[in-house]
This record gives C-alpha cells, sequence and structure tokens, in this order.
C-alpha cells in the first residue's frame, strides 16, 4: 500500500531528512492512518500507539465526537482572531473555567505558549499585586524539568541539550532539586519569589513522581509566602494519571493549571493558562495576544473535551487499567529493568547500565508493532490512548517484556 504521493517509508524519511531541520530523531516509522489506540503505516503494517503523541491523544486517533466537533465547527467559521469575538470563545472559557473550578482563561495554542503566559501572568501579578519592585520579580523550577523549548524556557532547562548554543537567556529563574520540600522552603525565602512553576510528575525526565506530601507541603509553602503555584499539567493532566489534575492526588488545588495537548483532542493545538480573577485580572488590552488563541476550531474541540473528561469514564480506565499494568510490568519486568514509575497511563520503564539506550529498545518495539519513546537515554516512556483495551494492553505487555529480556 502506497500513500497518495506514492512514496514507501524509505523514500518519505529520506525526503524529510533532506528538507526538514534535524530538531528530532523519529523512530522509522511513518504513519498514514489511525483510529483509536491503533496506528497504521503506509506499506500497511499496524501497530499500538503507546505514546499518545505524549499525552495530546488521550481520546486515541480520531476519537468520533472530537472529529464531529471539528468537522461542524469547519462549515461555520474557523478564525476570527481575538479582533473580534466568535460565538464559541465565551462557552469555552466559561466551561473550562468552571471544571477547574476557577474564574478565568486565557486560550493559546501550544504547551509553551501556555507556560510564557503564565510566566508572564506571574511576573505581572507579582509587581501589581504582591509588590515586588519592578525587574526583580524571581521564579522558582525544578532540576529536571520541562517546560517547552522556548528561549525564555530553555534557560532555565537542566539539559545540555536544550541549552547549549542558545544563550543568553532570560534571567529571573532559580533551580532547586525536583521533589526536595525544603529546598523549596529556602526559596521561598527570597521575597521576590513571585511562583513556583512545577509539573507534579516530570514526564520529559522519565515519568518521575515525587514523594507523597511534596505538592501538598509545596502548597503549603507558597501560600505562607505569598508565592503563585503554578502546575504545568500539560503532559500529566486531563484524565492522564488516573485523575483529571496530576495535582488531585494529594487533593492540591494550584493558583495557576496550566493545560495544553489533550485539550485539543489530537486534531489541533490547543492550550490554556486557567486561574482566578485577581491573577488573570492583571492583564490589560494590548499587553497579550494569539491571532489563533481561542479560535472556533479550537473552542468546539475543547467544548467537547471538557464534556468527555465530565463523564470520568477517562479518568477511572486511566486509574484501573494503570494500576493494573503497573503491576504486571513490575512482576514481569527481566533484570535490564531497574525500575518500574507509573500513575495511571504513564509508565517510565527504567534501564539498568548495561541495558541502556532505551532507544534500542524502543526501535526493537517498533519491530515487534508496538510505538514507545525513548528519554533520558535510560527510560521506556509508555502512555497509551486512556481508551486502550486491557486486551490491547496485554498484548503489548507480551512485546515490551520480549524486547526487556533481550536486553538482560
Amino acid at each position: 500500500m502506497k500513500t497518495e504521493s506514492g512514496l514507501l517509508t524509505a523514500e518519505l524519511i529520506a525526503l524529510a531528512e533532506q528538507h526538514t531541520a534535524h530538531n528530532y530523531h523519529p523512530l522509522p516509522v511513518v504513519v498514514s492512518g489511525a483510529e483509536g489506540a491503533w496506528v497504521t503505516d503506509v506499506e500497511g503494517k499496524r501497530y499500538l500507539d503507546m505514546l499518545s503523541a505524549y499525552s495530546a491523544l488521550n481520546f486515541g486517533h480520531r476519537h468520533p465526537d472530537l472529529i464531529a466537533a471539528a468537522k461542524a465547527q469547519l462549515d461555520l467559521v474557523t478564525l476570527t482572531s481575538r479582533a473580534f469575538h466568535n460565538d464559541l470563545f465565551g462557552p469555552f472559557c466559561q466551561e473550562l473555567a468552571e471544571f477547574c473550578a476557577m474564574d478565568m482563561v486565557l486560550p493559546m495554542n501550544s504547551g509553551a505558549e501556555a507556560v510564557e503566559t503564565a510566566l508572564k501572568t506571574a511576573r505581572r501579578w507579582g509587581y501589581d499585586v504582591k509588590g515586588v519592585p519592578e525587574g526583580r520579580a524571581k521564579v522558582v523550577v525544578c532540576d529536571g524539568n520541562f517546560h517547552g523549548r522556548t528561549i525564555t524556557i530553555v534557560g532555565f532547562s537542566s539539559d545540555p541539550s536544550a541549552t547549549t548554543g542558545f544563550g543568553p537567556f532570560t534571567p529571573g529563574f532559580v533551580s532547586i532539586p525536583f521533589g526536595d520540600a525544603d529546598a523549596l522552603k529556602v526559596a521561598l525565602e527570597d521575597p521576590d519569589v513571585v511562583a513556583f512553576l512545577v509539573e507534579p510528575i516530570q514526564g520529559e525526565a522519565g515519568v518521575r513522581i515525587p514523594p507523597e506530601g511534596y505538592l501538598r507541603e509545596a502548597r503549603r509553602l507558597c501560600t505562607e509566602r505569598n508565592v503563585l503555584l503554578l502546575a504545568d499539567e500539560i503532559q500529566a493532566g486531563l484524565g492522564r494519571t488516573g485523575t483529571t489534575f496530576a495535582c488531585d492526588h494529594e487533593g492540591v488545588k494550584p493558583d495557576v493549571y496550566i493545560l495544553g495537548k489533550a485539550l485539543g483532542g489530537g486534531i489541533l493545538p490547543v492550550s490554556a493558562v486557567v486561574s482566578r480573577a485577581d491573577v488573570l485580572g492583571v492583564f490589560r488590552p494590548g499587553e497579550h495576544g494569539s491571532t489563533f488563541g481561542g479560535n472556533p476550531v479550537a473552542c468546539a474541540v475543547g467544548l467537547k473535551v471538557i464534556e468527555l473528561l465530565r463523564t470520568r469514564e477517562y479518568q477511572q480506565r486511566s486509574k484501573d487499567l494503570g494500576a493494573w499494568f503497573l503491576q504486571r510490568l513490575r512482576e514481569e519486568a527481566p533484570t535490564s529493568v531497574s525500575e518500574v514509575r507509573g500513575r495511571g497511563l504513564w509508565f517510565g520503564i527504567e534501564l539498568t547500565p548495561e541495558a541502556a539506550p532505551a532507544r534500542a529498545v524502543c526501535e526493537r518495539l517498533l519491530e515487534l508493532g508496538v510505538l514507545a519513546k525513548d528519554t533520558q537515554e535510560t527510560t521506556v516512556r509508555l502512555a497509551p490512548p486512556l481508551m486502550v483495551s486491557r486486551g490491547d494492553l496485554e498484548w503489548a505487555l507480551e512485546r515490551i517484556v520480549s524486547a526487556l529480556a533481550e536486553r538482560a
């Protein structure tokens, strides 16, 4: 089977290598079709998607309700910019704010845009509300973070591949060890700190889960020191970890939710900053914006995503299937595995140094019909769509254990 272009895998990859910047190193598969938890390549081979586009496909490929919402809106109006209102903008913002038990929403497109928006929000709030002297606002972040790839964001990354050759960077960020409440306490003693930006679970770092109670203590310290708690739930949120938000596992409500990926239903980039009126209310016309943020198609899909999440079906599936799959992974992991981390349907399989690199495991899984992705050289990352069946997970587990055993 060939694509409409008539080209097959090797030719299409060669074409991409010739005409695109080499900022990614994708696995050698070219997808031409997808439905649910499965994708099909240009030769007709099927694969179980165990990555879900880094959680953007929480509801699976081409969820019929999401596709219908997008198609219906395409026949009406697709873009007005924020120079004018569109009829879905207000309803989307209202529904998302209510869903998050907040007051206001600032819609953007990519996750990095939402993080940048949250950082601007925090700085402005720090000057206007907290009273930090102009130009002195600081934001505390965590070692091992991944919040995007803009100049500001990579500037506080601890990954050399993200920073080397891209400086100088934006000042005003202080990095501390992830999961270390004592380090956070010390950092927040600085009166110029306006926010603590944290992933409730660090995804790119290898699905790193902080110690129990860390987020609760972060919430307490931020409240005590009048600092905004910014929760980057772009990968971890919207059902991925078995709750609506990863912060829910500790009963924590941040001051700001940063959302993206699954909010667009795997159809288009939709992100948002969601907070209280006293926080997002600091903006005035002309101080921030996005031509495509909150566009009618994004709002139509986003409204349907919220509707799906309100059923709680996806959160429950993630919780139940995730607990079962994590137990099975830990029971059957061969000696090539040093640790299996997971929450909901999100897993990090840590290899022993002798079994690395993790990419070799992912390449073998590709041959076996499973799509997974390596991170940090030693971790195989798994994040299947939340609608995946138990039977499909059983099928994947057999192949995952087999590929790992080959590295033992």
